[in-house]
């Protein structure tokens, strides 16, 4: 059906919408038929949407519905190459030339002879571009991470039998599409591994993020399961909020449980394969409740990746006999180039290259800590019209720079230990990876929900804290409303606010007591003066992918965060009090 709308070689097929069969059949059709497939965020503006369009040459866009179609028939007038729109989750409302329903889309194909088609595939070369993946920069303009169709099949094939994944004769493999098609990583684990394996994929509903996500999982039970950190984290916060509900019993069985499923996995990831008959016990009391409750009870791979996850989260999931396993890529490396196994496993590594790709730690310091770099056959071929981007990225040896700082442990493990971008460096000259200072903040004061510490090239490290809040539905916008573990926290601490802006407006003094407690106690433990957190302030919104400190994937934007919030920053250095 391309063919008849007109798509050229090598022009861009976007797809702007939420999961679905349509999806996946509009990104293969593109490729098949010669052009490139691009994924567009659903939550771009219509700027956003015009670059990748543009940028690709787009002839055709594929949109889900009418708020998609809004978008595009906004810029459609700056896009000279682009030949129809197609929707597919909804009716046109209207007649317009160059719009087409799924059915009249698909109907077209009708008039394309098999010869005609098998020509065009028959002309495709493996090292030639196929799908593009724009990334979505913490800073400029997103750039085209080409893919060709050799990244894609030979990544899906080495992966997938680098975890051991199943053949379809043997035992079908069943996953739930709900993270972003325009990210690597639910391309490669919703597309390409099942296309390669034959296993069997089931569609979440849009709002997945938003809560829907276990229900969808209780139905499908699936085998393997990706969950981005911030997955796991409202997994575990909606237990423990469970959980401190239940009765005294239940809550001593299940902290008995949890310390010998914590106790019984360490030993187990140390070499230590015996099972004492307590753990079997608390697995027939817990571990098997939990799984299904979560609708994990058949899945053997649970894994983790695109954002750092703290190791509080880890050890909990661990201590439900849940071994959440790190993988470790980038698009530019069409996803995956260190994955976790359940038999080379060792909290908070990202596990060990797949076979065929290979890791160089550039220019170590004395602990063994350097830029990682990838070389395979898994390695993009550049950036889209962006040569000095693409000669930055990959060196003349053909060694992919990753902007991540890491090492190896004894045992050949990769460790991630923070990114060079993110780097905070004081006026005194100290280098500080800011994670590991965030999450030991957010785990001494559970109402955090975000942290961001600053301090770059000034004399001390301040910090801006946001507090766990409800959520809008619809628009993933932040509330003023606390959420009921938070509300909970407070009245534990004396406090009676229900509202951010409460605690805010009247500086709560519990609150902000209990929050100088836990930062104090982060303190105490830092390496150096140069690392202990002097100041703080309480922002009245969490950050969001709706307000744009969040990305796709629930990274934290640090450049818009600091933009956004740059007068209380500022305020962090220019208030008299300097603090000891």
């Amino acid at each position: 059906s391309c063919f008849q709308l007109g798509l050229e070689r090598f022009h861009g097929v976007c797809i702007l919408g939420f999961n679905s069969a349509e999806w996946f059949i509009a990104d293969i059709g593109a490729i098949l038929a010669g052009g490139l497939a691009v994924g567009i965020y659903t939550t771009s503006s219509p700027e956003a949407c015009h670059y990748i369009a543009e940028n690709s040459s787009a002839n055709i866009i594929v949109v889900e519905n009418h708020k998609q179609l809004q978008k595009i028939l906004e810029i459609e007038h700056k896009l000279p190459h682009l030949k129809a729109i197609i929707m597919y989750g909804e009716e046109p409302k209207e007649k317009r030339p160059n719009l087409y329903s799924w059915e009249e889309f698909i109907s077209l194909s009708d008039q394309v002879t098999d010869s005609h088609l098998l020509d065009i595939v028959e002309s495709q070369k493996p090292n030639q571009c196929c799908t593009l993946i724009y990334t979505s920069g913490t800073t400029g303009q997103p750039k085209g991470v080409m893919l060709s169709h050799d990244n894609l099949t030979w990544t899906a094939a080495a992966a997938g039998s680098f975890i051991q994944l199943s053949q379809a004769l043997d035992k079908q493999e069943l996953v739930v599409s709900y993270l972003p098609l325009s990210h690597i990583a639910a391309q490669m684990i919703d597309i390409w591994l099942p296309l390669t394996f034959g296993a069997q994929v089931f569609f979440a509903q849009p709002d997945a993020l938003k809560g829907t996500l276990v229900d969808t999982l209780r139905e499908v039970r699936p085998t393997s399961f990706l969950g981005v950190p911030r997955v796991w984290e409202k997994m575990e916060e909606k237990m423990k909020y469970v959980g401190a509900k239940s009765s005294a019993l239940k809550r001593k069985v299940a902290s008995w449980a949890k310390e010998v499923g914590l106790q019984t996995n360490l030993k187990q990831m140390n070499g230590n394969a015996q099972v004492p008959v307590n753990f079997r016990l608390a697995r027939r009391l817990v571990y098997k409740k939990v799984r299904k409750a979560l609708g994990l009870d058949r899945c053997t791979r649970c894994y983790t990746g695109a954002a750092p996850i703290t190791r509080e989260t880890l050890e909990f999931f661990l201590s439900l006999n849940i071994p959440v396993y790190e993988l470790y890529g980038m698009s530019e490396c069409s996803g995956p180039h260190t994955v976790s196994l359940p038999h080379a496993f060792k909290l908070t590594s990202c596990g060990k290259e797949i076979t065929g790709c290979r890791t160089l730690i550039h220019k170590p310091d004395a602990e063994g800590n350097g830029e990682i770099c990838f070389s395979g056959r898994h390695v993009f071929m550049g950036y889209l019209n962006m040569d000095a981007k693409t000669k930055e990225a990959i060196d003349k040896d053909g060694w992919l720079h990753s902007g991540d700082l890491g090492k190896h442990d004894k045992d050949g493990f990769l460790y991630i230990t923070g990114r060079i971008k993110e780097l905070i460096i004081t006026a005194g000259g100290e280098n500080i990876p800011p994670v590991p200072i965030e999450d030991a903040v957010k785990e001494a004061v559970p109402i955090i929900s975000n942290a961001m510490l600053v301090g770059d090239k000034a004399k001390f490290l301040a910090m801006l804290l946001t507090l766990k809040c409800q959520v809008n539905e619809e628009s993933g916008e932040p509330g003023d409303d606390l959420t009921p573990e938070a509300i909970e926290y407070c009245h534990r601490l004396g406090s009676k606010a229900t509202k951010i802006s409460d605690i805010i407006r009247s500086r709560d003094q519990a609150i902000y007591a209990a929050i100088q407690k836990g930062i104090s106690a982060v303190n105490e433990r830092a390496v150096s003066n140069a690392q202990k957190v002097q100041k703080w302030a309480l922002l009245e919104k969490d950050f969001s992918i709706f307000g744009g400190e969040l990305g796709p994937t629930m990274k934290l934007k640090r450049a818009v965060v600091a933009q956004k919030y740059k007068d209380q920053i500022d305020r962090f250095y220019t208030d008299a009090e300097t603090p000891t």
